[in-house]
């Protein structure tokens, strides 16, 4: 199969999420999903809007997004060849809170495996986009993953405490071996600043499948070095949710990966 034009997607995604996210931004509520998770109406009316554009473009792909019943996601990871996979809006809880951190992340898997990604946060408007084997970029400018001036001990983190082991997230807290912490709210982005070389650890106890799949590319394709805490590849088409550590520096990821499985 032929892979879509990336630079049709980039389009129509843009302009989807400037019209559907954007007007709705600090000017509507959000409904409880059962899981705890927020759902506004900007997460279905733009993954109405994108299910219908690909459908229309590329009517052989399947569609996977995270609106959909479980039942009906894993019986598109089992038997469809080629998936679209999305999140029409991911970190929707600093959206209903007003805080400026959102992303709409898509990405393509081919036989398992991604193929190509884009991540686009509509409020700066930065689109970061990747095909596997050509490359990331952020805008249409080539992204790199760069070595690091910073040390562990002086190095910025993000981490997400939810949903780290009590021992872990304990060690973190009392005796961290970095200088400080950050938390963005949005995994796609998370994935995608760290593929821009913007900030230099990452952690997060559980990832769920569209939060990774699209980030997964764009770092590897930047550059960038990512592991489970068992110091296994992130990406698996599947549902489970899946711990994530990254750094866009080889020695700074060797160092933190090391302390957090010292930490188990």
């Amino acid at each position: 199969m032929m892979q879509p034009d990336l630079q049709v997607l980039v389009q129509e995604i843009r302009q989807i999420a400037r019209e559907e996210i954007l007007p709705r931004f600090e000017h509507i509520g959000f409904a409880v999903k059962q899981d705890g998770s927020l759902l506004t109406e900007a997460d279905l009316a733009t993954n109405q809007r994108i299910a219908a554009f690909l459908l229309q473009e590329w009517p052989e792909i399947a569609f996977l997004s995270e609106e959909m019943e479980r039942e009906e996601q894993e019986r598109l990871l089992r038997e469809a060849d080629a998936l679209w996979c999305l999140d029409p809006l991911d970190g929707t809880s600093n959206f209903a809170a007003g805080i400026p951190l959102f992303a709409v992340s898509l990405a393509l898997f081919q036989r398992g495996e991604v193929v190509l990604a884009l991540t686009y946060d509509p409020v700066h408007d930065e689109m970061f986009t990747a095909q596997r084997g050509r490359g990331a970029w952020l805008n249409g400018k080539p992204l790199r993953c760069q070595p690091s001036e910073f040390q562990l001990c002086n190095a910025v983190a993000i981490v997400d405490f939810k949903r780290l082991s009590p021992a872990l997230k304990q060690a973190l807290m009392t005796n961290p071996p970095y200088g400080s912490q950050r938390n963005l709210g949005s995994c796609v982005l998370e994935w995608a600043w760290m593929a821009a070389n913007r900030g230099n650890l990452y952690l997060h106890g559980g990832m769920k499948l569209w939060d990774l799949a699209a980030g997964s590319l764009i770092l590897a394709e930047a550059g960038g070095y990512a592991a489970t805490l068992q110091g296994e590849p992130v990406f698996v088409a599947a549902l489970a949710p899946r711990s994530v550590v990254i750094s866009p520096d080889p020695v700074l990821f060797a160092a933190w990966l090391g302390y957090l499985q010292a930490q188990q």
